[in-house]
């Protein structure tokens, strides 16, 4: 098995909490390492070989525990999966002793939580990786496989322009996060009320400034779709929120992404969906599964830049 060819330097960070303590470079030598993986899958088999990758959850999975555990297997590594659905971390033990615990075990960390907090006193305590499955506050692997499969829809993101309609939840933050990083102008359309955290955004608009790229928050979802070259859109009640979906409903209807916004956007605007999708709720049927999304090849690219960022972050 030959990996000559495979270039692996270790990102700036120990760990991948949040992409916006990634500069530029890094989120672009994860594409690249994602891009070489994706074509040599049978042939880089070994990189991570006789290295451990332990998986806590708090929170229901499909794309994330398969894709990293997959991704893990296809490296030459492996995986074990802790849930934690029943005891939150640090309840049973202290988030501090576990993390000293697992780092004599294993060599790398991902942890899907409710507090971003818990994953940040996870880094803190080890010295090994830690990177974020998804927390109540950001999703950065989501965020990043996204944009890695809009660079194979259209080459270079800079200057395009991504909408994301609905709640500004952990999604949200990540692609505001993501998109200045990259120059890519971003326009978020939320219910009042409903709008991403303010710091995030007024962290983006500072980062943006470097880049040249726009970041808008707007309520009206007409003028959020005119022009867009992609259209993105999540549930309206995350995991946790489950008791105001029949309020939440209410409130975004008028946010759904139907035919009618997409034609708003550019004719060949793509939409995108972080999933798992609710049909007939924030999206139809007819977009969800028409030709312009490109919902599935998102859901494929997380094992390819996740096994990227193991493959940068683990030694």
């Amino acid at each position: 098995m030959k990996t000559s060819s495979l270039e692996l330097p270790r990102l700036s960070q120990k760990d991948l909490l949040c992409t916006s303590a990634l500069p530029t470079t890094d989120i672009e030598r994860i594409f690249t390492t994602a891009r070489t993986l994706k074509a040599g899958r049978e042939v880089h088999t070994a990189v991570l070989q006789h290295k451990r990758l332990a998986m806590i959850f708090e929170k229901d999975s499909l794309r994330t525990r398969f894709t990293f555990d997959i991704g893990m297997q296809d490296l030459g590594g492996s995986a074990t999966f802790m849930d934690h659905r029943d005891a939150k971390l640090g309840s049973r033990e202290s988030v501090k002793d576990m993390a000293k615990n697992l780092e004599r075990w294993v060599h790398a960390i991902v942890a899907r939580t409710f507090k971003h907090k818990v994953l940040e006193e996870l880094a803190m305590h080890t010295k090994i990786p830690v990177i974020n499955g998804l927390s109540d506050f950001v999703h950065p692997c989501q965020a990043l496989s996204d944009f890695f499969t809009l660079t194979e829809k259209w080459g270079s993101v800079k200057g395009r322009t991504l909408t994301y309609v609905g709640d500004g939840n952990n999604t949200c933050h990540a692609l505001i996060h993501t998109a200045v990083k990259l120059g890519t102008n971003i326009r978020v359309c939320s219910p009042e009320g409903y709008e991403p955290n303010s710091r995030v955004v007024n962290e983006a608009m500072r980062a943006a400034q470097e880049t040249g790229a726009e970041v808008t928050i707007l309520n009206d979802p007409d003028a959020a779709a005119d022009g867009a070259d992609a259209i993105y859109t999540d549930v309206w009640a995350s995991m946790g929120q489950e008791d105001e979906i029949e309020e939440r409903n209410g409130v975004f209807a008028a946010y759904q992404v139907d035919e009618d916004m997409m034609a708003r956007a550019k004719p060949d605007a793509l939409f995108m969906h972080c999933l798992p999708a609710h049909r007939g709720w924030e999206v139809t049927q007819e977009v969800m599964d028409g030709p312009q999304s490109v919902v599935y090849d998102i859901a494929e690219n997380r094992l390819h830049v996740q096994k990227a960022v193991l493959a940068l972050l683990i030694r």
